[in-house]
């Protein structure tokens, strides 16, 4: 910003102190207030009073990002390519353009790091200090925003900024985007309608929650759907749908909500459909407990591959205490999840379904049998799957939604022969596919 350009803020500032106006609650007011003092400005640089500005346009934009945005970031932040916003340090900004990573010509200031910082943490009321290094908070575009401060860095506050440039609302958007074929995208929205529950898998920034997003957009319009996560990322698009996060504890230590307190909350606020943002802890307990007793849902998980995800949701329960055991978890894990999607993002930052892996209610030895129902050819391009040999559990559910699996999956046999050799199939012992 140049001299020009601050005096220009300057006036903006002082207008906005007599007229008591809020530039982000009261944006219509705020814009007509800009346009209101840089008129004057230009009338007045015209009889030489003050400097003349290079670009009007440009300074009241500058302007405008600096009061009521973000100041320097408020252009990344409106960029459409632009996933991901972090800062390492003030002169190191990064940017995450089309998934892949690059370097910024911005510098920051400590300051201003620290300014942009309250500014973003003032409408959520969360809060940082030595007592609560760590925050997770939305920005109110929807941005999820990650800050940590020193010492638990080594000098400098550390800012992640991530965008959902993607708002799928059904899988067929994700069909569009190339990120999932559409027979593959037809068979999981029988799947969500059927009420089978869903595990999205995947590494950090492969797309999980905007896939899960996706697929609550599949979830029947007469059912109540109630969500459970960290910090508001979800918006599915239905009338019956109640939205819960967490919270972090107060100054004295207290009052904090876990997202295990949250799911057994959700419990009694009458769902049709659960949905965990992710799953991470102790939590994972109490979602295959709701699973169990007939409450369909869904959640992501971090993992490499659809096999390691069903690893992991067998030993995240461990975690809820010292009574809970795997003899305990892994029947019921094979008896709770019916699928698991695996997403992929390449080098090329691009996004898509990798597997769609079927656990087949068994488990051997510790082991819960999975079945891959479609996956992608050595060689396949991102976006594209092919069947399996697996089949899906829960068939007398799709039955009872109307939907044929054979026709589905895209099998030859008619859909009378199917169902048979799948039910058949569930009743005789077969040796489960190892998950580890």
């Amino acid at each position: 910003m140049d001299t020009t350009t601050r005096l220009l803020e300057s006036r903006v500032r002082d207008a906005v102190r007599r007229r008591g106006v809020d530039p982000v609650r009261e944006a219509d007011e705020f814009r007509a207030l800009v346009e209101g003092v840089v008129a004057d400005y230009v009338h007045e640089a015209s009889l030489g009073a003050v400097p003349q500005l290079a670009d009007v346009a440009e300074a009241a934009r500058e302007v405008s990002d600096a009061l009521a945005g973000l100041g320097p970031l408020q252009p990344l932040l409106d960029d459409p390519a632009i996933e991901e916003i972090w800062i390492n340090e003030p002169a190191r900004v990064f940017v995450a353009r089309h998934g892949v990573p690059e370097l910024t010509t911005i510098v920051l200031t400590d300051a201003q790091v620290r300014d942009l910082v309250e500014r973003m943490l003032r409408p959520s009321g969360r809060r940082l200090d030595l007592s609560a290094p760590f925050v997770d908070a939305t920005l109110p575009g929807g941005e999820r925003l990650h800050v940590v401060i020193p010492d638990v860095t080594r000098r400098h506050v550390a800012v992640n900024i991530r965008k959902y440039v993607a708002r799928a609302r059904h899988l067929d958007d994700l069909v569009a985007a190339g990120s999932l074929p559409a027979h593959a995208a037809r068979f999981l929205d029988a799947a969500v309608v059927a009420g089978l529950n869903v595990l999205v898998s995947g590494s950090t920034q492969a797309g999980k929650t905007t896939f899960l997003g996706a697929l609550t957009g599949s979830v029947p319009a007469a059912q109540r759907l109630v969500t459970c996560e960290e910090v508001f990322e979800l918006r599915p698009a239905l009338r019956d749908h109640v939205a819960l996060q967490c919270r972090q504890p107060n100054l004295e230590g207290a009052g904090e909500i876990t997202l295990r307190r949250l799911v057994k909350e959700a419990l009694r606020m009458r769902p049709d459909r659960l949905v965990i943002g992710e799953v991470r802890e102790a939590e994972s307990l109490d979602l295959l407990l709701a699973l169990n007793a007939g409450i369909c849902g869904a959640g992501t998980i971090h993992a490499n591959s659809a096999r390691d995800a069903v690893a992991k949701l067998c030993v995240l329960p461990l975690l809820a205490g010292e009574n809970v055991t795997p003899q305990f978890v892994v029947p019921m894990v094979a008896g709770a999840l019916d699928l698991v999607v695996h997403l992929d993002l390449d080098r090329a930052g691009r996004r898509s379904v990798r597997e769609i892996l079927a656990v087949t209610g068994r488990s051997e030895n510790g082991i819960v049998g999975t079945a891959t129902l479609f996956h992608r050819p050595e060689d396949g391009a991102p976006g594209e799957l092919v069947r399996g040999s697996g089949f899906p559990p829960g068939v007398e559910r799709f039955e009872r939604a109307g939907y044929d699996v054979a026709a589905l999956l895209g099998s030859d046999r008619s859909a009378d022969a199917r169902s048979a050799a799948a039910r058949a199939a569930a009743m005789r012992p077969a040796r489960a596919e190892e998950v580890g």
